[in-house]
């Protein structure tokens, strides 16, 4: 998933609005589980084995006193073209 992989894309605000709760989830299955079941769990849901492996070993630590709260959206202006809100979906 390349929210995990980059921390960061640019997207529509309805898009960004659908991933984020999966994203926040899949942090709190990496923090919350025992370290077998977290990795069991994650990769049946991303099927990406960096993107498990990195919510694992880097996003854990990095948000192990926040309970909530990883993800940023940040709106950008709108697209050329058909005039669909963009926003900027980020790892905070």
């Amino acid at each position: 998933m390349s929210i995990i992989v980059y921390e960061k894309i640019k997207t529509t605000a309805a898009k960004a609005k659908a991933v984020q709760p999966f994203v926040e989830r899949l942090i709190s299955i990496g923090k919350n589980k025992d370290k077998v079941h977290a990795i069991r769990e994650l990769e049946r849901l991303l099927q990406h084995e960096n993107s498990s492996r990195k919510i694992l070993e880097v996003l854990v630590e990095r948000y192990k006193d926040k309970n909530s709260g990883y993800t940023r959206i940040t709106k950008l202006g709108y697209r050329a073209g058909d005039n669909a809100p963009v926003v900027q979906i980020e790892l905070t």
